[in-house]
């Protein structure tokens, strides 16, 4: 028997059967094609940062994938009022005429009365901007006379009309109304969330600003604040020894005069430049060694340094870890008003000093065995005008580092920074 005898003919159901695997076939690929462009367009909306040029990319998709010959965005400004924020291949009649896409017309008088829907969210208007055009037959409006408007909403808020158009227009299919809408949506949560980003921005420049206010505040404190009470300290101590010790009273105002002119010099480098003087040139460990010899020719009290460099797995033997600059400032901060603390109010007779690089941590401790106090009368301090608790807890916060304040009454203080590291340098972690 021939091949050609064995063929039978298809029945009725599979014909049908047949039919129905084609039009499955072709809405799997309209779906697949629908996919694609919203895919397209939320790649757009996320990658841009202003709203104007994400706009601008999803008009030309939008056109070109729908096969449409323009389009224009309408947003709302913060007081209500529309403006156009993007347009695609606007007909000359319109582009060489800006003011005619000025003000209200009939698709925005739709919109803003809440009269702008249909089954599909999608109305399609008669635009009035072109009527004029319409009228006297003019060419270069390309025979433009109808649109789809879709609104762009989130939630209940109105935020503007996304406008498509084409020469000759068609009826739009309803998958195609329906992609218009989706379309709508994703425009409206992008803005959504570019303004919630432009808040965001907004409060932490404000955040940014009054940190900035409190860092001054600290640099005066630490700087000319200290270096008064010092002199101030040694011309009492003058004072005092005048009538009785003459030699040793020259003396506190010699240190006096030093130390007027050392701040003078201070003020002036740290209006040049906030950051810490003594690091532009040194290490931290340096600065620090420094800082103790110079307090050290300043005062009777017994001051110590003591460095301790990293010697573990991974560490660089001696060498102290790479740090930002506006760490190295935090840390010689905290000690540089820690040390004048206990110089001031301890009554201390040995003070010392610990730099310590230990398993991916820096500790920095300032220890004395004066008088002590109470760390939970800490904010009546801050009431009576004493800030240094408070500026060494503020510092060590904004780098990340942790402080710990142990203080008995007669019992001494010791006040240890802890601050991690990672082997490298370390920095503090519009659409409209």
């Amino acid at each position: 028997m021939m091949d050609s005898e064995r063929y039978h003919a298809p029945a009725n159901g599979d014909l049908a059967a047949a039919d129905e695997g084609q039009e499955e076939a072709a809405s799997l690929l309209g779906s697949n094609r629908e996919l694609a462009i919203l895919y397209t367009i939320a790649g757009q909306l996320n990658r841009k940062v202003d709203v104007r040029e994400a706009l601008q990319e999803v008009l030309s998709q939008v056109t070109r994938l729908l096969g449409l010959k323009t389009g224009w965005v309408w947003l709302l400004d913060r007081e209500g009022r529309p403006f156009l924020a993007a347009a695609q291949s606007l007909p000359p009649y319109l582009a060489d005429h800006p003011e005619r896409m000025t003000g209200r017309c009939l698709c925005l008088d739709t919109f803003l009365g809440g009269n702008l829907a249909s089954a599909a969210n999608i109305n399609v208007l008669r635009c009035s901007r072109l009527r004029n055009a319409e009228r006297e037959g003019d060419p270069s409006s390309w025979g433009l006379r109808f649109h789809a408007s879709v609104p762009i909403h989130v939630g209940e808020v109105p935020l503007g009309v996304l406008n498509v158009a084409s020469e000759d227009w068609r009826e739009l299919h309803s998958s195609e109304l329906q992609l218009l809408h989706i379309i709508g949506d994703q425009i409206g949560l992008a803005i959504q969330r570019a303004r919630l980003s432009a808040e965001h921005t907004r409060a932490a420049a404000r955040l940014a600003t009054i940190e900035e206010r409190n860092r001054l505040a600290r640099e005066i404190h630490d700087t000319l604040a200290q270096g008064l009470a010092a002199i101030a300290l040694q011309l009492e101590t003058a004072d005092a020894l005048l009538p009785t010790q003459p030699e040793r009273a020259q003396t506190a105002i010699r240190r006096a005069l030093a130390l007027a002119r050392s701040n003078l010099e201070e003020a002036r480098r740290s209006v040049m430049d906030l950051r810490a003087a003594p690091l532009q040139d040194h290490t931290l460990p340096e600065a620090l060694a420094l800082l103790v010899k110079r307090l050290q020719a300043e005062s009777e009290t017994r001051l110590q340094y003591r460095y301790e460099p990293p010697s573990g797995p991974g560490e660089e033997p001696g060498r102290f870890p790479p740090l930002s600059p506006h760490c190295e400032a935090g840390l010689y901060r905290i000690a540089q008003e820690a040390l004048s603390n206990a110089l001031r109010h301890a009554a201390a007779e040995q003070i010392t000093l610990t730099l310590a690089v230990r398993d991916k941590m820096i500790m920095l401790q300032v220890q004395d065995d004066g008088c002590g106090f109470d760390p939970d009368r800490a904010r009546e301090y801050t009431r009576e005008g004493h800030f240094g608790l408070t500026g060494m807890s503020e510092r060590a916060r904004l780098l990340g580092a942790q402080i710990s304040i142990e203080s008995l009454p007669g019992a001494g203080t010791s006040i240890s920074v802890y601050l991690p590291y990672q082997g490298q340098e370390q920095e503090r972690s519009p659409w409209l």
